[in-house]
Order: structure tokens, then sequence, then C-alpha cells
């Protein structure tokens, strides 16, 4: 059911190392809470219109990272483990008693550490169209790391374009394509090549391990591979969607909304 009266209040924590975290709130502090949490380079004003179509009832928490949307840092560490924190600050000082930690891309990462943070508080970890890109999400090597990071630095557009045409089915729409590039490419600096080496470097495996949350990534079904299936499908719920590109979420909110409370649910 639409909730579009739902009414979004801007509130923030502070961390150390002049570190901001700004986040949207609606909704009533004891019905069902979403956190959710953006990809790389992006924001929480992306999900928007998913908070918009959950049911009436629901508690939302959207989160800028720290130096992306709002948010503010100074810091120099730039580790998955170190954004789950971020959102944890959030979860905290909301007095969250359980909620459903939803993320996007990377931040499907961070969802997964914000699970390992706060087991006693995250009872499901939820990742759209994230952890099966395996020459992303699981560590790599060192030479891939170092020659992922050498591409971006040398042409820094045309990484962020590549990353774009590989999360976009045939048939995208060019405009929407131009539209996540624009806004991903903007990601403010050093962060967003630091952030982008965090991931590379984060060991999913390890913290797949620790997690003892379960794990659900709704994937889209043109870009999941066998092998990520064959890899993880015996520790994560891989479910294929057909709601659109890497960033479906924002093509097509209601039925990612409808995703979400079906574990919300469960």
């Amino acid at each position: 059911m639409s909730n579009p009266s739902a009414t979004m209040t801007t509130r923030a924590v502070q961390r150390s190392n002049d570190t901001t975290i700004r986040y949207a709130i609606s909704g009533p502090a004891d019905g069902p809470t979403v956190v959710f949490v953006h990809g790389w380079g992006c924001d929480r004003d992306d999900f928007g219109e998913v908070s918009a179509f959950l049911p009436e009832g629901y508690r939302v928490l959207a989160v800028d990272l720290a130096e992306h949307g709002e948010s503010r840092s100074t810091r120099d560490v730039w580790t998955m483990e170190e954004f789950a924190r971020d959102v944890a600050a959030v979860v905290e000082a909301e007095r969250v008693d359980t909620c459903v930690v939803v993320g996007h891309s990377l931040g499907g990462a961070v969802a997964v550490e914000v699970g390992r943070l706060l087991p006693d508080v995250v009872s499901h970890v939820v990742a759209l169209d994230a952890l099966h890109y395996l020459s992303l999400f699981p560590a790599q090597d060192e030479n891939q790391v170092q020659a992922m990071l050498e591409s971006f630095g040398e042409d820094f557009p045309a990484g962020v374009r590549g990353m774009v045409e590989a999360g976009s089915p045939a048939g995208t729409d060019p405009g929407l394509k131009d539209a996540y590039f624009e806004k991903m490419v903007s990601v403010r600096q050093p962060a967003g090549l630091r952030s982008l080496e965090g991931l590379v470097r984060w060991h999913m495996d390890e913290a797949l391990r620790e997690v003892k949350q379960p794990i659900t990534v709704f994937a889209v079904r043109e870009i999941l591979t066998q092998e990520a299936i064959d890899r993880y499908g015996d520790r994560i719920r891989i479910v294929p969607v057909d709601l659109g590109s890497h960033h479906f979420h924002r093509e097509s909110p209601e039925g990612t909304a409808e995703l979400v409370a079906r574990v919300v649910a469960e």
C-alpha cells in the first residue's frame, strides 16, 4: 500500500573526525523499521519514492554515508566497516530495537557490515543488485586492485561510465544511463576513489562467515551470473528480478518496495 503522505524529517548525528552523518526519518517509532543505505556516488534521495510505497506504519531511515549527499567528513578511513559505523550511529541515535537494513550496490556491502556490527538489532540484510558482482565485492588480489585504481585515476569519468554500462542491461534508456553517470561522476573526492578502493579490498567472504542474519539479494536477472550463484547460493538467498537496471529501485520504486516489505513481513 502506498504511503505518499509520509513526511521525511532530516536529522544528523556526529561522529569523530569532523564527521556529520545526515539522514531522513519517517513513520512511527513502534513501526517495523527499514534502514536504507545508498550505493557508491549516490545518496539517500534514491529511496524517497521507495519509502513512499512501503506500507503505512513503517518506520524508515535513509542514511547519507560520509561524503555522500549531505553528510560531511574529514576522515581518512573509507572502508565498508567504517561506513557501517556511520549507519550504526544513526540506528543507535534513533534507539532502534530491531530493523531490516537494505543496501544498494556498495550499500549492500555496508549493510552486511552493519549486520555484523549490530547482530542483536539487524534481523535481515537485503542487498539491491549487490554482492553478486564477482569483480567488485569479494576481496580482489593486489594486481586487480591497482589496475582498477590506476584506471579510475587516469580517467575517472571513463571509469564511472564503464560502471554504469556494466549495470545496464540491453535496452536500458540512454537518458537514464546519462543521469546515473552525471550523479556518480560528481562524487566528492578523495572519498570517491578511496571508498571504491575500500570496496574492492573488502573481505566479503570473511564477513559472510561471521554475519548470522539471513541475507537476501535481489539481483538484475540479465546481469546475474551462474558463477555467482554457485559461489554464494548456499549462504545468500539470491532472487533474480526484472525491474530494470542496476538502479532498479529508482526505475521501479513500487516493485522494490513490495520486495522489501515481503522480507520485513517474514
